[in-house]
């Protein structure tokens, strides 16, 4: 089984059991059909959402006819199928230039990967997963699941792992409980209570492993990108194949890591807040 029929079946979730999370009303429903569609990474039928949907015929059949009304969804007559619609890329966009860190951390990543000489990942919590939001590959690439705008789990990947010892209690809370625990390789964490415990190690030391937790033969360190204030906004991580590296090898670049996440953080706040960075500065210099 590949990685990426791994995620589709340790992730899904029926339409009902997403809804409930993303709320019961219509715009609800919606982004979980929407969801849905995304999850099969292929034009999907009708009948093939209706097997992944507690929804009745005739509500699942209305929200895909509006969804496509708005080009949310793309129907295929022909075919009679359904796929996302090209209105989710101006979207898929706006999201990755306002919200997502990757345009402020492209070239901490570049010259991370760089002098790393592995591959190197940014990412960020998504309604308890991770999304990975940016990679860069050097000139030794590895073969594996992730790739920017890919969603993967948090319970068995650096990034997610680093990202999820940072949360406030209530925040992590919900988030562990969104976990679906599924068992990827003989190394994944598939118990809440041993997931926290490695989670309050994870803080102490400031960095996460992937110890083939989520693919065989591949091997991570991560640290979480914090603010100023210590809210977690993503993490950074260094990945490589245990072919070529060890986890003694990946954790002398945690250094690497930290200089590039504290980058990322301090370039994020000024890129945000450009007016609050400017009155700092005067103030600075009137002092």
């Amino acid at each position: 089984m590949t990685a990426q029929q791994h995620d589709a079946q340790g992730e899904s979730r029926t339409a009902s059991q997403a809804g409930m999370q993303a709320g019961d009303g219509t715009i609800g429903k919606a982004v979980t059909v929407l969801d849905l569609v995304a999850g099969f990474e292929r034009p999907v039928r009708f009948n093939e959402l209706r097997a992944r949907s507690d929804y009745p015929k005739a509500t699942l059949y209305r929200l895909l006819q509006t969804l496509t009304n708005q080009g949310l969804l793309a129907h295929d007559s022909e075919r009679q199928t359904y796929a996302p619609g090209l209105r989710l890329m101006r979207l898929a966009h706006a999201a990755w230039q306002q919200s997502s860190l990757a345009p402020v951390a492209r070239p901490h990543l570049a010259r991370l990967a760089a002098r790393a000489q592995e591959t190197v990942h940014l990412a960020q919590l998504d309604a308890g997963q991770v999304l990975y939001v940016d990679k860069r590959v050097p000139s030794q690439p590895i073969e594996m699941f992730s790739q920017a705008g890919k969603v993967g789990p948090a319970h068995c990947t650096g990034v997610g792992k680093a990202m999820l010892a940072f949360l406030e209690p209530a925040a992590l809370d919900r988030t562990v409980a969104l976990q679906s625990f599924y068992r990827f390789t003989p190394q994944t964490i598939t118990e809440a209570d041993a997931l926290r415990a490695e989670l309050a190690a994870i803080r102490a030391a400031g960095f996460a492993f992937d110890r083939e937790e989520h693919e065989p033969g591949i091997i991570c360190v991560a640290v979480p990108i914090l603010t100023a204030r210590d809210r977690v906004i993503g993490a950074l991580s260094v990945t490589s194949v245990t072919a070529r590296k060890t986890l003694n090898d990946l954790e002398a670049m945690v250094p690497l890591l930290r200089e590039a996440a504290a980058h990322i953080s301090r370039d994020m706040e000024a890129w945000r807040f450009p007016d609050e960075g400017q009155a700092r500065d005067k103030g600075e210099r009137n002092v």
